[in-house]
Parts: C-alpha cells; structure tokens; sequence
C-alpha cells in the first residue's frame, strides 16, 4: 500500500522541505499567477469568434485546434532552443510573439485569426514546460515528487480561476476588451519569468552537448509520454460528457458546483499524492484514472454526477504529477528542455484528442457512450505503456535533505 508520510511533520514535512529550496517559492507564485491568463486565453478568443465575429462554435474550435497544433510542434523545439541557448532568449522571442499576436487579435479577420493562433502556439511563451523544467532544475530528484505535485494544484487552481474571469471580462465589458487584458497578462508572465530567469539546469552541471536522440528517446521515455497523453484524454473526454450529460437534461445551470466538486477532489489528490514516499507507477496511475471514470456513465441527477466523479477527481492532479516527475527522471540534463517540451505536447495532443473524440461519441450515441469509451481506452494505453516500458514512480530515497544548490 502507498505510504503517505513526510520526513518530518507528516504530510506537510516534505512541502515545507521542498519550498525551502533557493528559488522555488517565487517560481512557483509566479507561476500561479502567470497561468490564470493562460488558462483563460482558450475561452476568451472563443467567445470573442462566436460574439463579435459572429461566427460558430465549430468555428471558434478550429482557432483552438490551430493553437493546440502551434503548442504540439513548438515546445519541443523552443525547448531545444533553450537548451541550446538559455531560457531568456526563448523567453524574448515568445514575449514579443505575444505582443504582436495580443494586441491585433481583437482586429483580425477569421482567417488570420486563425494563421497567427497558429504561430503564436507555436513562438509564445512556452509557459508550462518552462515552470516544470525549472523544477527539475531547482529540485533534486529525491524531492520532486512534492514538487510537482504542488506545480499540478497550481494548474488546477489556474483552470478554476481563469476562464471564470475570462468569461466575466467577456461578458461585463466586451470580446476585444477581454483579449486585450489577457494578453497583456501573457506578456506580463513571459516578462516576470525573463526578470525571475529560474535556472533550467541543474547547478554544477556544464555545458555538455546534447546526447543522440536515440539515446534518451528509448521505450521508457515513449511510455511515459503514451500514459501522459491517455491521461489527458480520460480527463478531458469525461469533462465533456459530463457536460453534455447535465446539458441535455436540463441541468446546465448545475455545472459549474460538479465542476467544483471534481476540482476539490483533484486538490486533495494532489497534495496526499505529494506527501508519499511511495506511490504507484505512472502506467497504474493513469490505468486508475481510467477505471475512476467509467462509472460516471451512470451519472443521472447533478449529485450524482458529483459523487461519481470524485474518485477520478482525486487522482486528475497525482496523474499531472507523477508524468511530470517520470519525465523528469528520464531527462537528461544537456536535453533536459527538449524532453520537457515533448511532455508538454503530450498533455497538449491529449487534451487535443480527448474533447472532439468524446464530443463525436456523444452526437453518435450518448455521454454515458463517450465516458465509457475515453475510460476503457485510457486503461488500454496504460496497459501498453506499462508493457512498453514499465515507468514507475518508486519510493523517493532516503536523503531527500541533500541539495546540490
């Protein structure tokens, strides 16, 4: 059984160690704060293409589709660069890239709105990858798992707070308005990171040319990111036929408490998961991911709905941060950034898949159809995984006290 206790002070021993590490506590505000406008970006150009450029959902989807794809091929490559060059060069070209897609965004006909989404996912700020990069870097391994663990609550609390103030924005002012101040929170991030500048390689370590992609692209690394990405679609895929179960009966306005609900549960996960020694296998995580959503096919009246999805609740933010300390373990240092960037298209390619995959079975046959679907296809790819390359979490070694800062 997973043993949940810290070195000292129970649970919240090994927190406290790990944010008293030089460093990590402001990358970690700033990240808070920085993901709230990320997070709220998807909704507000959404809203701004069926409101004010009057177009359908389907056609505010392909601006997202065409973002993902830009976010898919650009972070391993920006992370590439900067292995190759350091991190505020990259943080340079992805600021001004959000400058210049921000500010004409809410003036772009639908066509171009389009082509630039795409560019500016794949040149922004490669948010996320930078902050779990800079964790493995400040972080040793014997106490990363804490770590990114608290790194997955802070996304979580992002994705509670910023399309609520996305939508807000939309709504009390207008679309280009809403646009204009999230992208000013864009760039404000990439500026706050490029002044933090938190070191993406570990301290001691020189500059060593970057090994064959052979050599670290082996079938432990490609398990990690398949169970990363089979994650995703559970996760995303039962959001949505959660939704659309609630919709079509006429409990829409319920929504936003199962949500809630389900977001609590993830923060509880995430920070129990935080404080063990030892915990499951990322492949077993992902597989109980899977498992947790399938009896939401039975969800009926909105309580129902709550209940039946706690239990996958309570594993969405350990499964962020047990392929976050996987990917992390595998990296290595002179291709630290590469690795991390191919995480990031994971988790964007899953939660790429996951929402059109489900919404397709929900128009054919039912949500109750798509959840059991995206579930029993989320056990399968974890079972390959597993078999692939049996990627675990293992037990953090004694001398979690030791850094080499």
């Amino acid at each position: 059984m997973p043993k949940a206790a810290g070195k000292s002070g129970g649970r919240l021993g090994p927190y406290r160690d790990v944010l008293r590490l030089p460093g990590l506590p402001a990358l970690m505000v700033l990240s808070l704060l920085s993901r709230v406008p990320a997070s709220a970006s998807a909704i507000v150009l959404t809203l701004h293409v069926v409101l004010t450029l009057d177009h359908g959902y389907a056609a505010a989807g392909t601006v997202g589709a065409a973002s993902t794809i830009g976010m898919a091929v650009g972070a391993p490559l920006l992370g590439r660069l900067i292995d190759r060059f350091g991190l505020r060069p990259v943080l340079a070209l992805g600021a001004c890239t959000e400058i210049l897609f921000w500010s004409a965004a809410p003036v772009l006909p639908y066509g171009a709105l389009v082509v630039c989404a795409l560019a500016a996912g794949a040149l922004g700020v490669p948010l996320f990858s930078v902050v779990r990069q800079s964790i493995a870097a400040i972080v040793p391994e014997a106490q990363r798992r804490p770590a990114f663990a608290v790194d997955s609550m802070a996304v979580e609390l992002s994705y509670i707070i910023g399309p609520a103030l996305g939508t807000l924005l939309v709504l009390q002012a207008s679309s280009p308005v809403a646009v204009w101040v999230v992208g000013a929170g864009r760039v404000l991030s990439g500026i706050g990171l490029w002044l933090l500048d938190p070191p993406t390689k570990t301290a001691g370590t020189g500059d060593e040319p970057a090994p064959p992609i052979r050599q670290w692209l082996d079938r432990r690394l490609l398990a990690a990111l398949l169970a990363t990405s089979a994650a995703v679609v559970v996760v995303f895929g039962t959001e949505l036929s959660m939704i659309a179960g609630l919709q079509t009966t006429g409990q829409a306005a319920w929504i936003p408490v199962v949500n809630g609900v389900w977001c609590l549960a993830s923060l509880i996960g995430g920070f129990v998961y935080g404080a063990m020694t030892r915990a499951p296998s990322l492949p077993v995580i992902t597989a109980a991911v899977g498992v947790a959503a399938l009896p939401v096919a039975l969800g009926g009246v909105w309580w129902s709905y709550a209940l039946l999805l706690l239990p996958c609740g309570l594993l969405l933010a350990p499964s962020l941060a047990a392929s976050s300390e996987a990917v992390s373990r595998l990296a290595p240092e002179p291709a630290r950034g590469v690795v991390t960037g191919l995480h990031a298209s994971a988790i964007t390619l899953g939660a790429a898949a996951g929402t059109p995959l489900a919404g397709l079975l929900i128009d054919l046959a039912s949500p109750s159809a798509a959840v059991l679907t995206v579930g029993a296809a989320g056990v399968g790819v974890a079972v390959l995984a597993g078999l692939l390359g049996g990627v675990t979490a293992g037990r953090r070694p004694a001398s979690a006290s030791s850094h080499p800062h």
